[in-house]
């Protein structure tokens, strides 16, 4: 018998350190981030409706790349998103519908459109965006500023990497 109170010549697989996928903090990284996401999703779905009432969820990451990124092609939101033209041309057109976007011919290829914010969709979405992080400083105003900080410098590490 070996100390381990084990029969057999050695450690078996069932033995061996965790290694790679198998550590325990993989696994509460993919658990972790898997309630994160649903969690996103739903709030996601919530801000869109805060937006405006008819506004589907999809559409409101197209808001906010436009506001953070300013005037983009329609092939470069769509990219972007990870969507077709197809589905792009709709999203689009049910944005200049609400009144939250406009188009307008793109000056260095006349056949390209150029889509941004109307002063409404950005007001609207500043309005959510603040008070989105209006949300989350209250549901983080027990922890410390640096781990807030540094939550932020992870999450964005995580998104760097998550784009190679």
């Amino acid at each position: 018998m070996h100390e381990d109170g084990k029969g057999g010549a050695g450690r078996g697989a069932a033995d061996a350190p965790a290694s790679g996928v198998d550590q325990p903090g993989f696994l509460a990284l993919e658990r972790e981030l898997t309630v994160l996401l649903r969690r996103a999703r739903a709030n996601q779905g919530e801000m869109a409706r805060e937006v405006h009432p008819d506004l589907e969820s999809a559409a409101y990451g197209l808001l906010i790349r436009l506001d953070e990124c300013g005037r983009q092609r329609a092939t470069e939101l769509a990219g972007y998103i990870g969507v077709g033209k197809a589905t792009m041309s709709r999203q689009l057109r049910a944005l200049e519908e609400l009144g939250l976007v406009a188009r307008e011919p793109d000056p260095a290829d006349g056949r390209a459109w150029l889509v941004d914010l109307t002063e409404e969709g950005r007001t609207r979405v500043h309005r959510v965006r603040d008070a989105r992080r209006a949300r989350y400083a209250g549901r983080l105003a027990h922890w410390n500023p640096a781990e807030v900080t540094e939550l932020a410098r992870l999450l964005h590490q995580l998104n760097r990497g998550m784009e190679k």
